[in-house]
């Protein structure tokens, strides 16, 4: 059985210990920037150079996420970041951005590089391409299943990481653009609002189709517990806990079942979850518990649609509200400081007085019995159920671990006739030694050898244990007892700082990232389109768009013998029945099955924010690439002011985009898969965002379309804007072009 990584999330030092001293062969963690969860505590330098330290003296190996979307004026300072945590013995980096893997690898080529999974890694063909960028490890999509995984494994010899625990995005990572489009907060820079875990009432036509609950993109939380011995017998390397948000003790706890179901299958046991570990774990945090796309659970498995929060454990039963006091009957025991939180209501609260039926305060209430709180919450009325979110006895206890012990072999020889003694410590990997000219023979009490070896291996509060201890010990000798203590304490000191400050051979080569100036004229400028319908298509036609891109497989091939005519494809790679030589690229993997096409375009869901990304798209042939809807005007400026000929770039000025793209069909789990109805989501604020399903998966699109200003993006020289056209008719897409084409034309005179 092929040796699993089991690696733990540390979003603060006490996490990191936590997760250490519970089990995991290594950690992921950030800085302070460019790392995918912008608002955990993250680590500042010091607390990074310590962090390494600490996780190597424990044998325990620490990557740095990197993995967030990289813009033109951080190029330089995320490079200096990486060349820092080089030189400090960071394990590897993990890493988004297609342009600053590039980068990195030629700056820095023995620093290992993993693959994140906002690469949206699901591919033999995406892994390709990243093993020939230097990438070491991937980190794979949520969305494939094991036999697909170990399929992939059979294509490549990189390593594989999956995640087996924690919270799940309902979008494929790296393609969520619902929180920066809503909130100006980017997923893809660690700014995730959470939009998904909000509610939404799901519409056919005008009509609210029926659910059970509010809640209709917030998936449950993965659990792969009971599942691990296929996972062991799998082609994975690692195994992921997702939460550098979580507390210290949930990771802790997480941390330590895995490891015990690990280390329970390799010694060719039966693994087993007790009950009162399963009750833990429900208590710590759970959303409900899902397999998750890695062992094919359906979506009604998939998705709470009753409560986006940590759901707790049954709690009791409301049975009477007043304004100033909520009587529970109690299925669990209660205690102060315990969290609880009220369905169906979703108001949460913690205990700071627990009143027996007489109104008598009480620390803890036993099971069965009948108690009141203080309703704090304002609830209004009984019949509702309780259900405990925080279980503060637990936490303290959990607070407390046993520290991880390294085993060393102790060697010891002590001679009269040299009157030496020579100590060693060696933990397989690093030996230290020290030999002092002490040795006396004895006259009265001799120091026998027995007491030597007792003194020398009091490891006491350092982190070893002798494990084994070979000797040469004369009789008859005699050593100073404080002259022991002093080789001990300096042999231990010695072996941690070999442990702590272990780095790899460094490489830098340096290298400037400004491209070459371009030199080319620029071209005239012109729009493009992408259409989802035959009437689209003709309006776009009969107004000689410069590049048209259709969505539908039949309408382009009826129409592909004309040179302006594209095929977009899928964001999910799957093979076509013949071979379009017009394509508007959906995803990276895609540059190696197209790579014959005459005219390659890549779409926005490669996003590209940099020009060292351009220019590696471009080294693949690609003619134009589209530009993240996320750059601002002037990061799209920074792009071409490092060198980047504007006339291979095209900018998105009109249309609703993609908000997301989910494996997850919310039509087909809620039974109204009515392909002739058009379908929406509705929220808070009566905003409605179109459904579409395909084949590739469900598409939910922006509430509103994007309106975007020409005027700043000609003066860059940016020629080619794209609109997006989604359920406009005839006349309404030709007003369109109109509208856009005038201002092409009367900004082109005003210059």
């Amino acid at each position: 059985m092929q040796k699993k990584e089991l690696l733990s999330p540390a979003g603060d030092f006490e996490t990191l210990k936590q997760a250490i001293h519970n089990g995991c062969d290594a950690v992921y963690l950030s800085g302070k920037k460019f790392g995918a969860r912008k608002f955990a505590k993250n680590f500042d330098e010091e607390e990074l150079k310590e962090a390494i330290a600490y996780s190597h003296l424990y044998g325990v190996k620490v990557y740095v996420t990197v993995n967030t979307l990289i813009y033109e004026r951080e190029i330089e300072e995320v490079l200096n970041y990486i060349e820092f945590l080089h030189r400090n013995g960071v394990d590897a980096v993990i890493m988004q951005d297609l342009g600053l893997i590039s980068c990195v690898h030629d700056r820095f080529p023995n620093l290992e590089i993993h693959a994140s999974t906002q690469m949206h890694n699901h591919d033999a063909n995406g892994l390709k391409l990243l093993k020939e960028l230097g990438v070491t490890r991937v980190v794979l999509a949520r969305e494939l299943s094991l036999e697909e995984i170990n399929n992939l494994a059979q294509t490549t010899d990189l390593e594989l990481e999956v995640f087996i625990h924690g919270a799940l995005c309902i979008c494929y990572s790296g393609q969520c653009l619902f929180s920066s489009l809503l909130l100006d907060r980017s997923g893809n820079r660690g700014e995730c609002a959470g939009i998904c875990r909000l509610p939404f009432s799901l519409y056919e036509e005008e009509n609210k189709v029926p659910t059970s609950g509010k809640y209709l993109l917030s998936p449950k939380e993965l659990n792969e517990l009971t599942n691990m011995e296929a996972l062991m017998h799998s082609s994975i390397t690692s195994f992921k806990i997702e939460g550098r948000m979580k507390s210290p003790t949930t990771i802790g706890y997480i941390t330590r079942l895995y490891r015990k179901m690990i280390n329970q299958i390799e010694n060719g046991e039966k693994p087993i979850l007790s009950a009162q570990e399963n009750k833990n774990l429900h208590t710590l945090f759970n959303r409900e518990f899902t397999s998750g796309y890695l062992f094919q659970e359906k979506d009604q498995q998939l998705i709470n649609s009753k409560s986006p929060n940590h759901y707790g454990i049954p709690l009791g039963q409301v049975i009477a509200v007043t304004k100033k006091k909520i009587k529970i009957k109690l299925q669990e025991d209660l205690n102060q400081e315990d969290g609880i939180r009220f369905l169906p209501e979703n108001k949460g609260m913690i205990v700071n007085y627990i009143y027996d039926q007489k109104g008598l305060w009480q620390k803890e209430a036993k099971a069965h019995t009948i108690i009141e709180v203080d309703n704090k919450i304002g609830l209004e009325k009984a019949g509702g159920t309780v259900r405990k979110t925080i279980d503060h006895q637990l936490e303290e206890e959990l607070k407390q671990y046993t520290p991880k012990k390294i085993p060393v072999i102790l060697t010891v020889s002590a001679s009269k006739e040299s009157k030496k003694i020579k100590v060693s410590l060696s933990d397989g990997k690093n030996l230290v030694e020290k030999e002092e000219q002490v040795v006396e023979p004895a006259t009265t009490n001799p120091t026998t050898a027995s007491r030597i070896i007792q003194q020398l291996q009091k490891m006491g509060s350092t982190p070893f244990v002798v494990m084994d201890i070979k000797q040469s010990i004369d009789e008859d000798i005699f050593i100073p007892i404080k002259v022991l203590n002093e080789i001990r304490r300096s042999l231990t000191q010695e072996l941690e700082d070999c442990r702590r400050n272990q780095k790899p051979e460094i490489v830098i080569n340096k290298k400037d990232t400004k491209l070459p100036s371009f030199s080319s004229p620029l071209d005239k400028p012109s729009l493009t389109a992408l259409v989802r319908n035959g009437d689209q298509l003709k309006i776009c036609l009969e107004e000689n768009l410069k590049a048209i891109y259709i969505t539908e497989e039949s309408l382009f091939q009826k129409y592909q013998h004309l040179p302006n005519v594209y095929l977009r494809l899928s964001r999910l790679n799957s093979p076509l029945d013949f071979s379009p030589s017009r394509v508007l690229l959906g995803e990276l993997s895609s540059l190696i099955p197209y790579q014959k096409a005459s005219s390659k375009v890549t779409d926005y869901y490669l996003n590209v924010t940099n020009s060292q990304t351009v220019s590696y798209l471009r080294s693949h042939q690609v003619e134009r690439v589209t530009l993240s809807v996320e750059c601002k005007d002037e990061d799209i400026e920074a792009i071409i002011k490092a060198g980047t000929n504007p006339n291979g770039l095209e900018v998105i000025v009109y249309g609703r985009l993609e908000a997301m793209i989910m494996k997850y069909r919310p039509l087909t789990l809620f039974n109204t898969n009515n392909t002739e109805c058009s379908h929406t989501l509705v929220d808070r604020n009566q905003e409605k965002y179109p459904i579409l399903e395909e084949k590739d998966g469900t598409h939910l699109l922006y509430y509103k379309p994007l309106d975007r200003n020409l005027e700043t993006l000609l003066e860059m020289g940016i020629s080619t804007f794209r609109l997006e056209f989604f359920d406009e008719d005839k006349t309404t897409t030709r007003n369109i072009i109109k509208k856009y084409q005038n201002r092409l034309i009367k900004l082109d005179e005003i210059w």
